[in-house]
């Protein structure tokens, strides 16, 4: 943006200059961190005047702020020095409202000093949010400045998951087999989703220990189904048995290994085995992003052959449109052309293959694509790459499990997103959380495997 300024010696009375701002919920959140303003009433969306309608309310001086943008940046500009603001307010700016800011000299007195008049009106119904005046020292000499260099800031909430909270709650609560949930992280998600009305849960497991633990965070378990079941892999193997009875909908892990919760679903006749390879998705909520992004598989399949591949792609491309996304997937290899050498870019270019051919369907399928061009459009376009996903990829299928599980955690603690965890390909989605995952990415996870429930699992 081109800045120009108006010296105290070129302004007349009648001069005016207006700005339009879009308030965003982000726009709140960076304030309130800045300010140290954090009133609820500005943050969320709650009734807190018990006027029936929710909030999300602009600060004040936030609003305000706006007459201070124009000030410095356009009338008088840059050099401008407040001296005194008056203010009153008439109407309350809300997260989604766009104003519209306004200035005119009023008139210029001989020490520099400039008054003018400032308001601030809402777009769509005209209605002023405030009026009031300014007396600023306007600046003395001519400043022309191509552009201001800004540090790029991005707020580390999570908004994906909270629209995926907010679709999953109105749903009937999903019954849910939680297997061991005898430590405070397993057990605690499991109540909190059902607090959330998002899960209706079984407990199953040692039912000393999982009292024990309820009693350790002051929890109780009255009116919750326990089944007490002494071994681990008995309680997978139970709650295999409530899925074929029709009782729950998804299994949840607790406190036990991976390997002791999928061996009982993988027997043949007693387990949850449908045809395809089960296979791990982590749904990332990555501040920044316009959208999830999902990273698959990382969790289960170690070094997968091609045709593993294939239903890795598809039950991600089917949790995707149970989500509302477009499954657009990106392949990902170290290069984004075909290396006889590299194993993963063959295998990246016979799934886009497969992909075109319908053997892997409901989604965009390319590859391969290095990590840069699968998610970043200027980087696709530098390299000559085109078509739906290129830059786009909102699934990222990656070459064995220990880049998926480097991945994941690079955008965990360097990116600080939230990973919802689900398995995928057998008869009910499976909700794996590790001990570490915070009470969002818990709920998150429940949240995503009502959703998928709701479509019908298996597109």
């Amino acid at each position: 943006m081109l800045l120009i300024n108006r010296t105290f010696a070129e302004l007349e009375p009648g001069d005016k200059a207006e700005l339009r701002r879009l308030v965003t919920a982000d726009d709140l959140y960076v304030f309130a961190a800045v300010s140290g303003n954090h009133n609820p009433m500005h943050l969320r969306d709650s009734d807190l005047d018990g006027d029936g309608r929710t909030e999300r309310v602009a600060p004040g001086m936030f609003v305000a702020s706006l007459i201070s943008a124009v000030l410095g940046t356009q009338l008088p500009g840059a050099g401008t020095l407040y001296k005194r603001q008056v203010i009153d307010f008439h109407e309350r700016a809300h997260a989604g409202e766009e104003l519209v800011c306004s200035v005119e000299v009023l008139d210029k007195q001989a020490d520099g000093t400039v008054r003018l008049g400032t308001r601030i009106r809402r777009l769509t119904d005209g209605a002023w949010i405030l009026t009031g005046e300014a007396e600023v020292l306007a600046p003395q000499e001519k400043y022309e400045l191509d552009s201001v260099e800004l540090p790029g800031l991005i707020v580390q909430r999570h908004r994906h998951f909270e629209a995926l909270l907010a679709r999953a709650k109105p749903l009937p609560a999903l019954p849910v087999a939680v297997v061991c949930p005898d430590d405070a992280n397993s057990l605690g998600g499991a109540l909190l989703a059902m607090r959330e009305s998002i899960i209706t849960p079984i407990l199953i497991g040692k039912a000393a220990a999982i009292e024990a633990t309820a009693a350790e965070l002051g929890e109780d378990l009255s009116g919750i189904e326990l089944i007490d079941v002494s071994d681990d892999q008995a309680a997978a193997a139970k709650a295999c048995a409530l899925v074929h009875e029709g009782r729950v909908a998804a299994v949840m892990k607790g406190h036990l290994h991976t390997d002791d919760l999928l061996k009982p679903m993988l027997e043949k006749g007693t387990g949850l085995r449908v045809g395809r390879r089960f296979t791990h998705v982590f749904v990332m909520d990555v501040p920044g992003q316009a959208e999830p992004i999902m990273v698959t598989d990382a969790a289960i399949n170690i070094a997968p052959d091609l045709a593993t591949k294939v239903d890795i792609c598809q039950n991600a491309i089917d949790l995707a449109r149970s989500l509302g996304m477009e499954p657009r997937v990106g392949v990902l290899s170290a290069v984004e052309t075909v290396n006889p050498a590299i194993q993963s870019s063959i295998d990246a270019a016979l799934l886009s293959k497969m992909a075109d051919r319908g053997q892997i369907r409901n989604g965009h399928v390319e590859g391969p694509l290095a990590m840069d061009n699968a998610v970043d459009l200027g980087a696709a376009r530098t390299k000559g790459l085109k078509g739906k996903v290129a830059g786009r990829a909102n699934i990222l299928v990656v070459p064995g499990l220990d880049a998926g599980n480097m991945l994941a955690k690079q955008l965990a603690y360097v990116s600080h997103a939230e990973g919802a965890g689900l398995v995928l390909g057998a008869k009910v989605p499976v909700i794996l959380n590790s001990r570490s995952d915070s009470p969002m990415s818990r709920l998150a996870s429940c949240a995503v495997a009502a959703l998928h429930h709701l479509a019908g699992g298996q597109a």
